[in-house]
């Protein structure tokens, strides 16, 4: 894989801010002829750098503004219960992102649900159900001042 120069960066940024950009408006905004433009993004895609492109969502408009990251820690360390945990989590719909991570905790999850009586239903009845989950601690989001999924 070949290093990233100056205008790699820019060309990514500008893909990060907005994916459906034009050839001709990325390729002005980041001083190149359009063609040259269209090879450099192409080249990023064959790399696999750009993996895809996708839409930037509301949460706000579609009811799912509560924002928590919650740490969970499980009871067991064996292979069986990580994956059946894992399994369960990819099943809720309320957990948009979940990590393995090290420390304390097994997972950080970040969920997003409407309000808090939603979070205190999925925090009690689904998370607090499974079998290997013995710990949870919940930081909830008051502000994100910087999020570049949004």
């Amino acid at each position: 894989m070949r290093e990233l120069d100056s205008i790699d960066d820019r060309i990514l940024r500008e893909l990060c801010g907005d994916a459906r950009i034009s050839n001709v408006r990325l390729a002005d905004r980041i001083g190149l002829s359009p063609s040259a433009c269209l090879r450099r993004v192409q080249d990023l895609e064959r790399q696999g750098i750009v993996a895809g492109y996708r839409a930037r969502i509301s949460r706000k408009l579609l009811g799912r503004s509560f924002v928590a990251y919650m740490m969970v820690g499980l009871s067991s360390q064996k292979t069986a219960a990580h994956k059946a945990f894992e399994r369960a989590v990819r099943a809720t719909r309320e957990v948009v992102e979940c990590h393995n991570v090290t420390g304390n905790f097994e997972y950080l999850l970040r969920v997003e649900v409407s309000d808090l009586d939603s979070y205190k239903h999925f925090h009690t009845e689904v998370l607090g159900s499974l079998p290997d989950v013995t710990t949870i601690t919940t930081y909830v989001v008051m502000a994100s001042p910087k999020d570049e999924r949004e």
